[in-house]
């Protein structure tokens, strides 16, 4: 996955409380197995009008100034819901690399951080700082440094904020689960010529 060092990047607001993960990508859409073209279904229910599948012009990743956005600055128990994968899947495939809230699903906090997505707790008090700041359309540019563990609010403001040191290491190094093993691929390889030496019944 890609590395998570430092991000420049509007930041788009989106209010609300407990958005579930059928909100982020409904059910009928988790047909795929892939992680890409699930980003144009992105919070489908809020982007498009049911009836005539065209864009609702009011939701907020649908306004010129963030249809760019690579930052989400989201309400209380953003995440909650099923553990579908899809669901940080589609946030990446659209571009978001970072989620900032107070409170995050645990099912979904450890998908997204495997994926290479950086979700950030802050306090209430600096949540409605960050959104009063995201809210200032393309103006609304915030810089997330995950190794000082430092946002840099639109109008220069730094918070800091707590991250698990594991999944550091990980975002900063690009490292998935299957990069993780690939480091011990010297060991692994080692291993299974000594088994195969010694038990080449196995292989055969």
């Amino acid at each position: 996955m890609d590395k998570f060092t430092k991000l420049t990047a509007v930041a788009a607001p989106l209010p609300i409380v407990n958005c579930d993960t059928d909100k982020i990508i409904p059910a009928r859409f988790l047909k795929t197995l892939t992680r890409t073209g699930l980003g144009k279904n992105l919070f489908d229910p809020l982007r498009y009008d049911p009836k005539t599948g065209e864009e609702n012009p009011d939701f907020v990743l649908n306004k010129p100034a963030y249809r760019n956005s690579e930052i989400l600055v989201a309400g209380h128990n953003f995440g909650c819901g099923s553990s579908r994968e899809h669901a940080p899947w589609a946030l990446l495939d659209f571009g978001i690399r970072c989620v900032i809230s107070t409170d995050f699903a645990d099912i979904f906090y450890n998908n997204s951080s495997k994926n290479g997505i950086l979700l950030i707790k802050v306090s209430p008090e600096e949540l409605e700082k960050l959104m009063d700041g995201a809210e200032r359309g393309a103006n609304a540019t915030m810089t997330v440094d995950l190794e000082n563990q430092e946002i840099t609010n639109s109008d220069g403001e730094k918070i800091t904020f707590e991250v698990d040191s594991f999944k550091k290491h990980c975002l900063l190094n690009g490292l998935d689960d299957i990069g993780l093993t690939l480091q011990k691929e010297t060991s692994i390889t080692s291993y299974e010529e000594k088994q195969k030496a010694s038990e080449p019944w196995l292989y055969a």
